[in-house]
């Protein structure tokens, strides 16, 4: 049985166990990239005390499975794997894994890249954080957008 490409979920995860199950039985695998987000405690110039995330269920599967779709077309890796936290976060708390293998390490860090550059404009979540100055919603960047760009894919957002 093939491991879900997207979960979506309020609870953590394990990096190792998302990695061993990515790369299990595969002989082909040289390299493993992984990129973990993690919640902060500041966000511009603020402290941050929680961070809500919200998503649009269905949509937003879809929306990230799209994404890894093309990392195949761009990219020559053999699988990925995006778990993404929604719900109340505290400071340290995980919040998404990007997983990526490949024969050689610069396709997984190209693709791990890419995933996560088109994750922060494209997906559908929605962040909200608490600050001493009271609750904001977090827009996406302007140095996100670039991110993006840089692929060729171009959506302003900020």
């Amino acid at each position: 049985m093939a491991t879900a490409r997207v979960s979506i979920q309020t609870g953590d995860f394990n990096l190792t166990e998302e990695v061993d199950t990515l790369r299990h039985g595969d002989k082909r695998v040289g390299a493993v990239c992984t990129f973990t987000g993690t919640v902060r405690d500041r966000n511009d110039g603020l402290s941050v005390s929680s961070m809500e995330l919200e998503h649009y269920p269905g949509m937003t599967e879809k929306a990230i499975e799209a994404m890894i779709d093309e990392a195949f077309v761009r990219f020559d890796i053999f699988a990925a794997r995006v778990v993404h936290r929604v719900g109340l976060l505290q400071p340290l708390d995980q919040v998404v894994l990007v997983a990526v293998t490949s024969a050689h390490r610069g396709e997984s860090f190209k693709a791990c890249e890419f995933l996560m550059d088109y994750l922060k404009t494209q997906a559908p979540f929605w962040k909200k954080e608490q600050t001493p100055d009271g609750a904001r919603w977090v827009d996406a960047r302007i140095s996100d957008d670039a991110a993006l760009a840089k692929w060729g894919l171009r959506v302003s957002n900020a």
